[in-house]
């Protein structure tokens, strides 16, 4: 069995629901076959998401690590390209928490790129007749600070660990009173376990055009 960490999110800000949460969890209670997955939620908190993110990689010891969260507004699920070293928060974190222009490893490089083969991932997500996206950026708020912390962790502790962030769109009952696009978390479950068979089985990324031109 192949051990997998899936970690969500915490609802945030006045939101009831978290879809990243919602989809892990499901994914969890029916993993893909030949997998072992434990599914994590983590505080939508700088600083403290990465304490448990560690905790949760200790315990687990897994081989493939997922970190998910929200994108709301974007149409699709999008696997995320390139992390940077900055926190640079817009609106506070659940604590109340507000770091402007502070790096997340002081230290640590520039940026890393997902050390998962991201284009597979979305060919993947795509084969399920799910739309799916690369993404050039994870933001600069907890999910950009997460993905980092997953990066750094990887390329200074594990090695042979392979993982990613892919941001989610809103649930359905988020967006009821607006238009805007959304998922049902059964259908971005579907994605992550496309997501999940396509980090196992891809070692070299396939050379196709997925770039943005803003």
């Amino acid at each position: 069995m192949t051990r997998v960490l899936l970690t969500g999110f915490e609802p945030f800000a006045d939101s009831a629901v978290n879809p990243s949460w919602q989809a892990v969890s499901l994914v969890a209670a029916d993993p893909p076959p030949g997998t072992e997955v434990t599914a994590v939620r983590l505080a939508c908190v700088f600083g403290t998401a990465l304490e448990e993110l560690a905790a949760a990689v200790a315990a687990a010891d897994p081989e493939l690590v997922l970190c998910v969260g929200q994108a709301g507004g974007r149409p699709g699920v999008t696997v995320e390209r390139v992390a940077i070293n900055v926190d640079d928060a817009r609106i506070p974190d659940n604590a109340g928490r507000r770091p402007i222009d502070e790096p997340v490893v002081e230290g640590g490089p520039a940026a890393y790129f997902a050390p998962l083969p991201i284009k597979a991932c979305v060919a993947a997500v795509r084969a399920a007749g799910i739309p799916a996206a690369v993404s050039q950026t994870a933001g600069t708020f907890v999910c950009n600070h997460v993905f980092y912390g997953l990066a750094h962790l990887i390329a200074t502790e594990r090695p042979a660990l392979r993982g990613g962030f892919i941001h989610l769109p809103y649930a359905p009952e988020q967006v009821v009173d607006r238009a805007e696009p959304s998922l049902p978390a059964a259908v971005s479950a579907e994605a992550l376990r496309a997501i999940i068979g396509a980090a196992l089985s891809t070692r070299t990324d396939p050379r196709i055009a997925e770039g943005a031109t803003h």
